[in-house]
């Protein structure tokens, strides 16, 4: 053992000694979330609308504040009529815009219903189909005040609860499945280079005639990187929870013990393309190519699973990190224990099993 860890702390050393690597180990992580966790977001906030009230009655002023008041618009100013909201549209100072026509609550008092007319810009498509969603919900919220005042005699009323995530903030989505891209990309990247590094420093044949076991110079090489992995992994956890206001409801000691697994098997698997590889810019290529474009595609943060076809659905059973976004999910968002996750755990116990045999049997402990 005394040897062993020698060996750990020798690799120690090749990580604090190179400051790319560090970089890569900690920098590339936390950017990767703060860009996650921000930028690409499927919420809408703050765009620009412009309202056109002929009416200028209580009604048409009472759901200008609301829309004013919500954080998916931002009201610019009040147009004076139709033609102003071509020209604004060609300038590109405005996503939608709102008219109300004349005698609005008139018509809301006398015939209990009343149109208001609502233009986006179609030429982003999604963008305009949620705007316009967001103001019909508005819409239906303050009619929905309106009925509860009247007090008609029948009311068929629908109450809707979005479990887990009210707000339906984009981070809950895409937070854990961040964690799952930067844990299985860095781990991966990191030891793909390790052994690599080794044969084309020359020191490679030192190890195999040393009286070391070669078995033991992978576990070596392993360590660090999980405890370098379990650091990242809690700057991660705490970014999330005091930055972006992710929820978590679960255990903290579960949570680990799941990453701690899906570490495993990253680095498990960033072994085996370093014992298949002689040189380290093969090996990162392999690591960046093979797991950064899967981990993205097949994890289910961005696209959903469900809407692929059936054999993409397949391949997407293979990849670690899908597993591992349910298991986050589970325990953070939904505050689940492992009797619901047991199946996913499994999967990914399998999957370590498996990446680990393999790095053993593909390590060559001869050079020729």
């Amino acid at each position: 053992m005394k040897q062993f860890f020698t060996f750990v702390k020798k690799e120690f050393y090749h990580v604090f000694r190179d400051r790319k690597t560090l970089l890569m180990l900690f920098g590339l992580p936390i950017a990767q979330i703060m860009l996650f966790g921000f930028a690409l977001t499927n919420e809408i906030k703050d765009s620009k609308i412009m309202v056109v009230d002929y009416a200028n009655d209580s009604a048409s002023k009472e759901i200008i504040q609301k829309l004013a008041a919500s954080d998916q618009f931002e009201l610019q100013k009040s147009l004076m009529s139709h033609r102003e909201i071509e020209a604004a549209f060609k300038q590109g100072i405005v996503n939608l815009a709102v008219v109300f026509p004349a005698n609005f609550n008139s018509d809301l008092l006398s015939q209990n219903s009343a149109q208001i007319q609502v233009i986006a810009d179609a030429s982003d498509p999604n963008k305009a189909n949620s705007l316009t969603n967001y103001v019909n919900n508005i819409v239906r919220d303050y009619q929905q005040e309106r009925v509860n005042e009247s007090q008609l005699p029948y009311q068929i009323q629908a109450e809707i609860r979005m479990l887990y995530n009210p707000e339906l903030k984009g981070a809950t989505n895409f937070v854990p499945g961040v964690m799952a891209l930067v844990l299985v990309l860095v781990c991966v990247l990191m030891t793909s280079i390790s052994i690599v590094r080794e044969k084309e420093n020359g020191t490679m044949e030192i190890l195999l005639v040393s009286p070391f076991n070669p078995f033991l110079v992978i576990i070596s090489k392993a360590v660090p990187y999980f405890v370098l992995s379990l650091i990242n992994l809690t700057v991660i956890l705490l970014l999330s929870i005091f930055l972006m206001e992710m929820p978590f409801e679960g255990s903290l000691l579960l949570f680990y013990a799941e990453s701690s697994l899906l570490i495993i098997a990253a680095l498990s698997l960033g072994l085996l393309i370093s014992n298949s590889t002689d040189s380290q810019q093969t090996a990162m290529l392999l690591a960046l190519m093979g797991m950064m474009i899967p981990t993205m595609l097949f994890t289910g943060f961005m696209f959903p699973i469900e809407n692929m076809p059936v054999p993409l659905r397949i391949i997407s059973n293979v990849v670690p990190s899908k597993w591992y976004y349910i298991i986050v999910k589970s325990i953070m968002i939904k505050g689940l224990g492992f009797s619901a996750i047991w199946k996913e755990t499994l999967v990914l116990v399998g999957m370590t099993a498996f990446f680990l045999f393999v790095s053993f049997k593909k390590f060559k402990i001869r050079l020729a």
